[in-house]
């Protein structure tokens, strides 16, 4: 006989957990424990739904490196006891949550599903139910005993998408997120069709591994026309700051000018790592491809390739995070460690 298959959610906060109380108008917290009482359906998925909340839940614009270790502490306890996990996450930095948290779950074997929604789940209209209901089957897929997705994902929309791959591209619309360079890894219609060849391959099964201990001490500077030296020398005199992700031009295009390239230069010298990732939605970083992009290549700045900036800067935050020697950290950076870059 077959068990029965687990499934921990684990909401965090966010607007897929409120509900209108229709006397006031007013949002408030959903309780997770009368689930099943408010969503009927859920009954004919064939799993066993458990669910973990947050003390205090949370806006997502309020995520910190300190939650994302919660989150990540919650999935190990509960790891040997259930098959799979959804978190209940607010969309405004749902992209940040799930690359940090496919970096922080080392040797991942079962899914770990982000969603969320743009409207609460009582509202008439919601898109609340479709992306809790389906998600939580996406975390329930099994093939031989084992289950289909094994690494963390998010779901939206009728995508499910590699975290570490996604970006949230509006505010508005139920269809919140974007995977410019990667495609689905599962699409939601009259069937749920899995895209096999584009999921994790699955390695040797080895124990889960799950890091807690992430640096801060990082910063995202975005390039743009009229980018000064005094601007680029605040940001890089930053006391303790470690690493930057530039933001560049096109295919990793900066200007050439002397004290941005000398700026880099001396900040490189003094050990502070420099992340070239594009500005553009999709594409890569092709370092040399411009003579704007010569020198950057020439000053062994790390290639960002076709990382997200989400990706990358939580992919910096892990790394620092476990004291990775400066003599491997360009190699090791431009190595695609969860599927999140080419």
């Amino acid at each position: 006989m077959s068990k029965t298959t687990k499934i921990l959610l684990v909401y965090t906060g966010g607007t897929i957990g409120m509900v209108k109380d229709y006397e006031t108008g007013a949002l408030k917290a959903f309780n997770f424990k009368k689930l099943l009482k408010n969503i009927p359906e859920l009954t004919q998925i064939d799993c066993q739904i458990d669910s973990v909340s947050f003390d205090d839940p949370i806006d997502s614009s309020n995520i910190s490196t300190l939650h994302w270790v919660e989150i990540a502490q919650i999935i190990e306890a509960h790891y040997e006891t259930h098959d799979g996990f959804v978190v209940l996450h607010g969309s405004d930095t749902m992209s940040y949550s799930a690359s940090a948290l496919s970096y922080m779950l080392e040797n991942l074997a079962k899914p770990v599903i982000f969603t969320g929604s743009q409207l609460p789940i009582g509202d008439l209209r919601t898109d609340a139910k479709e992306n809790l209901i389906t998600s939580i089957q996406i975390a329930a897929l099994q093939k031989n005993g084992r289950p289909v997705i094994q690494e963390v994902g998010l779901y939206f929309e009728y995508k499910l998408y590699r975290g570490n791959r996604t970006t949230k591209i509006n505010a508005e619309h139920f269809e919140a997120f974007a995977s410019m360079n990667y495609p689905p890894l599962v699409e939601s219609g009259v069937h749920l069709k899995v895209y096999h060849e584009y999921l994790l391959p699955r390695k040797r099964a080895k124990k889960l591994l799950v890091h807690t201990v992430l640096d801060d001490n990082v910063v995202i500077l975005k390039l743009f026309p009229g980018f000064n030296a005094k601007t680029l020398t605040a940001v890089l005199d930053t006391p303790d700051l470690k690493a930057v992700v530039l933001e560049t031009y096109g295919a990793g295009n900066a200007p050439t000018e002397s004290w941005l390239v000398e700026g880099l230069k001396k900040a490189m010298k003094k050990g502070l790592f420099i992340i070239n990732v594009t500005q553009c939605s999709g594409g890569s970083v092709i370092m040399g491809q411009y003579e704007t992009s010569e020198q950057l290549k020439k000053l062994q700045v790390v290639n960002g390739k076709d990382i997200t900036t989400e990706a990358a800067i939580t992919k910096l935050m892990y790394l620092l995070g476990s004291n990775i020697s400066s003599k491997t950290f360009k190699t090791i950076f431009e190595t695609p460690l969860r599927g999140e870059m080419e």
